[in-house]
């Protein structure tokens, strides 16, 4: 069975991608260069793609940019804390407009020509930062979208799925999936304000809840944060 599988280059997607394949799915990769401060990671999507034995990896550019709206694709700073206890409630400034509903979009363009009706996205709606196209609700959504908007589930060719395996997982539960699944952590990447090296500033939402994730799963981080 062929499969589109979403690829960050984070550990959400690398364990999502990795879940997919030992599901039995011939996994397509697909990544985007949309213009993101944390370009990094694309880097990082490249490597663990070949790492997870996807069939083939496509880094896709879409410039979102040219509408901005967001600390990661705009001159806006991204938030830095102390802890995750500081992250404030509703939707953060590093929500990207519509990201999630584009890239699914396009992944299923993929899904469509290859023939495939499933797709995999690394989405969590627990530790997730309150984006709202994280949520099942959004997921369900886009699922009939997909029945409705092209030719293969039309005529009934296709009944697309669009799979979710860590949205009811903490990240501390990502972690140890990803353990069992023989992620190598030292080619994710997570950090929205890398260094040029891709080295994680380790203030960021996204870092403070990969550490928090980390130190509640057991396990060590092999990324090096500042001290």
């Amino acid at each position: 069975m062929n499969a589109v599988c979403l690829l960050s280059g984070g550990l959400d997607s690398a364990t999502c991608l990795a879940h997919a394949r030992r599901e039995g799915f011939r996994c397509f990769a697909l990544s985007f260069d949309y213009g993101q401060r944390h370009r990094y990671e694309l880097e990082a999507a490249r490597r663990l793609a070949q790492s997870l034995g996807a069939e083939r990896h496509i880094v896709l550019p879409i410039d979102l940019r040219a509408f901005g709206g967001s600390a990661l694709t705009a001159d806006i700073d991204v938030p830095k804390h102390q802890s995750v206890e500081e992250i404030g409630t509703g939707i953060p400034v590093t929500y990207v407009p519509a990201r999630n509903t584009v890239f699914l979009a396009l992944a299923l363009a993929w899904a469509e020509t290859l023939g495939a009706g499933d797709i995999f996205i690394g989405v969590n709606a627990i530790d997730y930062s309150g984006y709202p196209d994280c949520r099942p609700e959004f997921i369900h959504a886009f699922e009939t979208l997909a029945r409705l908007a092209t030719k293969a589930g039309v005529e009934g060719a296709s009944r697309f799925r669009v799979h979710t395996p860590l949205i009811e997982l903490t990240k501390a539960g990502i972690v140890k999936l990803a353990s069992t699944l023989g992620v190598d952590f030292a080619l994710t990447s997570s950090c929205y304000d890398p260094g040029e090296t891709g080295r994680p500033c380790g203030a960021c939402d996204s870092c403070l809840l990969r550490r928090k994730g980390f130190a509640e799963a057991g396990l060590s981080d092999p990324l090096e944060y500042p001290s």
